[in-house]
């Protein structure tokens, strides 16, 4: 079973930048890209990033494209999501999950294909 913690959440200011990290059990990275999702307030869930560790290859979704950048350190078993240029509207609960590497496409975002997922982290941009 892979297990994912997800952390770094926190407060930050508008224009400000923060980087949250999803470690992730055992040998996931072999069988499993990695994705982040976000749960703003009132709204549904929505993909943000996905990487496939193996060849470093990466989706964004146009709200974060030029702001956020996913990467993973392999030895550590760990992704991060750096974001940048934070806005108020990317306050929301932050979700790393694990997408099954055969799945791994311009399909990423739908989030009933992802097998695991952690158990969120909150980020609050404040005005």
């Amino acid at each position: 079973e892979v297990q994912l913690q997800a952390s770094g959440g926190g407060l930050v200011q508008a224009g400000g930048s923060l980087r949250v990290s999803c470690a992730a059990s055992g040998s996931t990275f072999d069988d499993y890209a990695i994705g982040w999702f976000r749960r703003a307030p009132g709204k549904e869930r929505e993909g943000v990033s996905c990487i496939n560790s193996s060849d470093g290859s990466t989706y964004y979704a146009d709200s974060v494209k030029g702001r956020f950048t996913i990467s993973s350190d392999n030895a550590k078993n760990t992704v991060y999501l750096q974001m940048n240029s934070l806005k108020p509207e990317d306050t929301a609960v932050y979700y790393c999950a694990a997408l099954p590497k055969r799945l791994y496409g311009s399909s990423w975002y739908h989030e009933f294909a992802y097998d695991y997922w952690g158990q969120g982290t909150l980020v609050t941009v404040s005005s």
